[in-house]
């Protein structure tokens, strides 16, 4: 009976641990800064009023009317996140009686041991765009990202080690995209979502340093839906509004002791989300953009896991994320015919608090501080290059007996986390320019 409850406890931590990993930059383990390095120079405001070049169709598909011709659009983004967890008690084990014992670490000594830098090496993320004009009204296009996902490692033994020594989340997302002017001030416009998720997780069966290591992997391929409308009231101004639906990654993997291999499932219901963007031309140099974006992670709370031998729950998840909210404001000034120049700043109000923050995640509420620019080399070629620092409130972790995921070791820490992100672009244009179909876009991205 033991041994089972310690199975049961392990694959509790594992799966929880596996789907928080990284300091994100974005709430929870959601990767916004991956989208497109036009849009991070001014942190994603206008995003869903096509403020942000061709990336703005990973946000909103109705914004593909706004570009005229044949385009493609391809970045590379390396996100950097910075965390250390340090105790702040005592790391305690169960003792006989009910009593609580210090973890001394056998033959290592008794002080707390940190988790290390949990971000790592960081990780780079692609994103891709391209877009098609049909005829003066319709569009059709294809956007590949990874909206999900990053990379944590901490030190191979540390205090917390029964909550997680690695993990990794990977998504692709590929979204074709049709978009319809229906006249002068409104566009509309869909995608289709397929996205592929991969999930591994190694964490120690026990604490001492040579504890062997528990592993969770699986997979899935499920889809979901974009929809998006734009309004442009006045001439140089757009209004932009979308809806990203949930998408329910079925996943299907395994659970590895050092006993046994068990085959599971799970029902991921990743969030849903609604972006709302302005963008206004104020004369031929300056551009300004404000976004908003809500996601309903408040969903991802209960998750059973399932054997798949007796069809009965192992174990389930109770996450208790909140709702988190996005503001963030830029601009862009057009500094000469080729080069411009972008700013901007946000705040975002993260779904995990100190109630239900783990090892693996060092988030919390964020400023966004973003710089970025673009140079046009030829009518046909476009580079974009851009920087965010991200400033993460300071952020613990409380596995003190009333955490969500909590196991037998009570470990307390915290952390002060930080995150410095560079991405690189291009756009090319495959039509000529002057033989494109007669279209008023209200903004030109070129």
């Amino acid at each position: 009976m033991n041994r089972t409850l310690l199975y049961a406890s392990a694959a509790t931590v594992s799966l929880a641990a596996l789907l928080t990993a990284g300091a994100a930059s974005a709430g929870s383990f959601s990767i916004r800064s991956g989208q497109g390095a036009e849009g991070l120079g001014q942190v994603y405001a206008g995003a869903a009023s096509g403020g942000i070049g061709l990336g703005s169709i990973g946000w909103n598909p109705a914004t593909i009317t706004m570009f005229p011709g044949r385009n493609s659009n391809w970045n590379a983004t390396y996100i950097g996140p910075n965390a250390t967890y340090e105790p702040t008690s005592q790391t305690t084990v169960p003792g006989p009686g009910g009593v609580r014992l210090p973890n001394t670490f056998p033959g290592v000594g008794g002080s707390p041991l940190g988790t290390g830098n949990i971000g790592g090496d960081g990780a780079f993320v692609p994103a891709s765009y391209s877009t098609w004009q049909l005829s003066d009204r319709l569009w059709i296009g294809f956007g590949s990202t990874a909206p999900f996902g990053l990379r944590s490692k901490t030190d191979n033994f540390h205090a917390a080690q029964t909550y997680g020594r690695s993990a990794k989340v990977r998504t692709i997302n590929i979204a074709p995209t049709i978009g319809y002017k229906v006249n002068d001030w409104l566009s509309v416009g869909a995608a289709v979502q397929g996205q592929y998720i991969k999930t591994n997780l190694k964490q120690a069966f026990n604490v001492t340093a040579t504890a062997p290591n528990v592993i969770l992997d699986g997979d899935s391929i499920d889809f979901g839906y974009r929809l998006g409308v734009t309004l442009t009231p006045v001439r140089g101004t757009d209004i932009g509004i979308a809806y990203r639906s949930s998408i329910r990654q079925t996943l299907d993997g395994t659970f590895q002791t050092p006993a046994a291999v068990i085959p599971i499932k799970a029902n991921l219901n990743l969030p849903d989300s609604v972006t709302f963007g302005v963008s206004h031309q104020f004369n031929e140099q300056f551009q300004g953009h404000i976004g908003v974006e809500w996601t309903n992670w408040s969903r991802f709370r209960n998750i059973p896991i399932v054997s798949k031998l007796t069809n009965t729950p192992v174990t389930s998840l109770n996450f208790q994320y909140d709702d988190s909210w996005f503001f963030s404001v830029g601009g862009e000034y057009k500094w000469n015919k080729d080069l411009t120049l972008r700013a901007g700043v946000g705040y975002e109000l993260s779904p995990v608090n100190d109630r239900n923050r783990t090892v693996f995640i060092s988030d919390n509420d964020r400023l966004w501080l973003g710089l970025g620019a673009s140079y046009q080399v030829t009518e046909k070629i476009k580079f974009d290059l851009s920087y965010s620092y991200l400033h993460v409130r300071k952020a613990s972790v409380n596995y003190s007996g009333a955490h969500p995921q909590q196991s037998p070791v009570f470990y307390t820490a915290e952390a002060e986390p930080y995150i410095h992100i560079v991405s690189a672009g291009v756009t090319y244009r495959w039509d000529n320019p002057a033989e494109t179909i007669p279209v008023q876009p209200v903004i030109r991205k070129y």
